[in-house]
């Protein structure tokens, strides 16, 4: 489990393709801390780390992770936004994240405001997800407020903080982000299908 509270952002260092996997070498302020089998959420994806190594870690996508994320779109360089498993005697600053991107979106609006900035994103609303306005989000592993919501899309204001210190700041119209929808949401979302 994760809140959504970015960490670090860390810089991938090497892409090793390996039948249908992808193995993820990150180099981050917080990989000598880690641990052969330690959950950490990249970009929002619930990953395990296989190796360690000076100021690096491994973590292995397997061909469902993949197809459902954004991460088979990594470059050597690009930065991802990195988060350890929740401590259950810490704050839930955020909100509850699992690591399971529920699909992908894509960016269709980008505003520079006054002293914050607003992204507005575009899904695939068949598979039965849905935002509600003041509601909780996760965009590439960070927990946001729904601003305005609508049947297919979304956005999100940001403040300077979360602009500097994520991987947000790269993203334009056109990027794709990982998306996982409120977990209370899903189910009732589910309950009133019935």
């Amino acid at each position: 489990m994760f809140t959504g509270i970015i960490e670090t952002l860390g810089k991938i260092t090497d892409l090793q393709q390996e039948k249908g996997n992808l193995n993820i070498t990150v180099e981050s302020a917080i990989s000598h801390e880690l641990k052969i089998d330690q959950s950490v959420a990249h970009n929002g994806v619930c990953l395990t780390v296989v190796a360690l190594a000076d100021g690096l870690h491994v973590v292995t996508a397997i061909e469902e992770t993949l197809s459902k994320t954004n991460l088979s779109q990594l470059k050597v360089g690009d930065p991802v936004n990195l988060e350890r498993c929740m401590q259950m005697n810490a704050r839930l600053d955020g909100h509850i994240v699992q690591g399971h991107v529920d699909q992908v979106a894509v960016c269709t609006a980008f505003k520079e405001l006054d002293g914050s900035w607003e992204y507005t994103f575009e899904y695939d609303a068949a598979s039965g997800n849905v935002t509600v306005e003041k509601g909780s989000i996760c965009v590439n592993g960070i927990s946001l407020t729904v601003v305005n919501s609508h049947a297919n899309s979304f956005s999100v204001a940001i403040i300077p903080y979360t602009f500097e210190h994520t991987n947000l700041h790269n993203v334009q119209v056109g990027s794709q982000v990982n998306l996982e929808f409120d977990i209370i949401g899903k189910y009732v979302a589910r309950l009133m299908q019935r």
